[in-house]
């Protein structure tokens, strides 16, 4: 086999990129805005769940977005053709609106199903690549996928034309996000295990910790004693009424001593330890605002004090705590 110079390499992986480019750009031009608008509106006003449908490349474009359309606020399912046929048409109801992706619009597996779909009263939407073909004809609404090639030496391989489906797609599900007034918060609420969603999500009251506190006339071995008795680097210092008054940390303990005469150590106590009125955060504040209040800042800290709105002490939060949850 004839092996090209790598510089050659490198061009043809540009020449392909800027292929699949131009073809995005040439669809955003070209696409009937009136179909558009006629597809948006039946997604927003489905009733049920978007069924996506697609046979082999054209069925992992259809995979990809049934579950982007999920994670961003319209329920989708994708549906193989082949297993509807056998038993999986029992997913789809009338209320569902179906998504169908074709290159050529003559898919047999497809046109298999459609008599089954309208059966359903269920709206179909071809994406497909022919806008003659008989998919479109017996859609309700048909967007053009069609591309002049694919990205492909011999122009046979689904490269250009599942990209620009797979546009299209990501193209709708955003619309449709945008339509419903999807929030961050909503969008966090259906990634909860990844990091943008444990950014919007978990708050101080759900890491820091709690009882880590000392009365300000305690002396330097009790300060010591609680610092290793809960083993979080610094206990917070509290008054009668539970108000916070300062925070200790093992740093704190390490400098007041060493500053300390020896014949003074006997009466030293919290109070003269604490660093008095530290920077504090809340129990119902996102854990990582506080992550940037503890990082942000010229002299960087490791641990908060936690208190309520009327400045009583309720947990202490560490750095340690925040980045183990994996924010």
């Amino acid at each position: 086999m004839d092996v090209r110079p790598v510089k050659d390499h490198y061009s043809k992986v540009i020449e392909f990129l800027r292929l699949e480019a131009a073809a995005i750009e040439r669809i955003a031009d070209v696409i009937h805005a009136g179909s558009v608008q006629n597809v948006v509106d039946l997604l927003v006003n489905c009733a049920g769940k978007v069924i996506v449908v697609g046979v082999g490349k054209s069925g992992v474009i259809a995979q990809k977005i049934a579950q982007t359309m999920t994670s961003t606020g319209t329920v989708a399912v994708f549906v193989h053709p082949s297993d509807a046929l056998h038993g999986g048409l029992g997913v789809i109801s009338q209320q569902d609106v179906a998504i169908v992706l074709s290159n050529s619009g003559e898919t047999e597996e497809l046109l298999a199903i459609l008599p089954s779909l309208k059966q359903r009263t269920c709206s179909v939407i071809a994406i497909v690549g022919s806008v003659n073909s008989t998919l479109a004809r017996q859609a309700n609404v048909v967007l053009d996928a069609s591309v002049d090639q694919e990205a492909c030496p011999l122009n046979l391989a689904p490269t250009t034309s599942t990209t620009v489906a797979l546009a299209i797609g990501d193209a709708l599900a955003m619309a449709l996000m945008d339509a419903k007034g999807l929030t961050a918060e909503d969008f966090a609420a259906n990634h909860p295990a990844g990091q943008l969603g444990k950014r919007l999500t978990v708050k101080v009251s759900d890491l820091m910790h709690e009882g880590a506190s000392i009365a300000p006339t305690a002396g330097w071995l009790d300060v010591v004693r609680a610092i290793s008795q809960y083993s979080l680097g610094a206990v917070n210092v509290i008054g009668n009424d539970m108000k916070l008054l300062g925070i200790i940390t093992d740093g704190d303990v390490r400098r007041t001593i060493e500053r300390t005469e020896a014949d003074s150590l006997s009466g030293l106590c919290a109070e003269a330890m604490m660093t008095s009125s530290p920077v504090t955060t809340a129990p119902d504040t996102l854990a990582y605002d506080a992550l940037r209040l503890m990082e942000d800042r010229p002299s960087q800290i490791s641990v908060l004090p936690v208190v309520d709105g009327d400045n009583r002490c309720v947990g202490l939060l560490r750095l340690h705590d925040i980045v183990r949850s994996g924010l």
